[in-house]
């Protein structure tokens, strides 16, 4: 690799290599130490195109979410089989991997900025800004970006744009699946909610059993899908359609934690 060879974003390459070595050493213990990721699918990402994939997700902390599928990713393409077990597979990394983020979160301290330049797509939100609800329009600069990255390789996104549960699905995603027609693959994550805090850096509890669950790739019809129903099976997808929601009764609720508390028992 030429010494300054860049991606299209300006970043280089070697630089971007060791930052995801380092963060990932840094990170790995927690999905394998301090809690316990289980992962299902990882076979799937072994199959899948090397660029124009399109990861779709729930969202449930800043950080821990993408970490943890760099590691997945990463470990399945050097023949992991659902486990994240020897860090060596961090050694060669992916490096046309991306992800879409707020702008303004990627803006917000030092350690944002290192986490932007291993590979975020940073996009300025239409609906949301420090906090308060806006309207925007968009910016066609933030849907060139990851129409780049997504001609460079794969990127993940989170949809929702949020970590809060069963928001509604954006549609920007719907619009960018059916003009760019990537190859788009679920994932539904659980866990990390439990496990970090909202910005998924400072481990909240441990022993939690988190999970990620890589789906078979949707079947889409680029060409005659209507965007509102795009977003319909992306909610189904990633399991955030209305449908998915209970109302639990408090011993109902009870039952369901303490199922759960005796399947993140690994430790013992």
């Amino acid at each position: 690799m030429p010494l300054f060879k860049e991606n299209p974003f300006g970043h280089i390459l070697w630089i971007k290599k060791w930052l995801i070595r380092i963060l990932g050493v840094i990170s790995h213990g927690r999905y394998r130490r301090f809690n316990n990721l289980q992962i299902e699918g990882s076979e799937i990402i072994r199959n899948l195109p090397d660029n124009n994939v399109l990861f779709i997700s729930n969202h449930q902390t800043y950080f821990a979410d993408v970490a943890a599928m760099f590691h997945v990713f990463n470990a399945s393409l050097k023949g992991r089989v659902d486990n994240i077990k020897n860090i060596g597979y961090i050694w060669n990394p992916k490096l046309n991997l991306y992800y879409v983020a707020a702008g303004e979160t990627m803006r917000s301290g030092i350690l944002p900025k290192i986490f932007a330049y291993v590979g975020s797509v940073s996009i300025d939100r239409t609906w949301r800004s420090e906090g308060k609800d806006v309207k925007r329009q968009v910016k066609m600069s933030d849907i060139s970006n990851i129409s780049t990255a997504l001609s460079d390789g794969w990127v993940i996104t989170f949809p929702q744009g949020t970590t809060t549960a069963f928001k509604p699905i954006r549609r920007g995603t719907a619009h960018i699946i059916k003009t760019y027609k990537p190859t788009v693959v679920p994932i539904v994550i659980d866990g990390f909610r439990r496990s970090f805090d909202k910005k998924g850096l400072q481990i909240k509890k441990r022993n939690v059993l988190q999970s990620m669950v890589i789906k078979e790739p949707l079947e889409i019809d680029y060409e005659n899908e209507e965007i509102a129903d795009i977003v319909t099976k992306i909610e189904h997808a990633i399991e955030q359609h209305p449908s998915y929601l209970k109302v639990l009764s408090v011993d109902e609720y009870a039952k369901q934690e303490a199922e759960l508390n005796k399947k993140r028992e690994f430790w013992s």
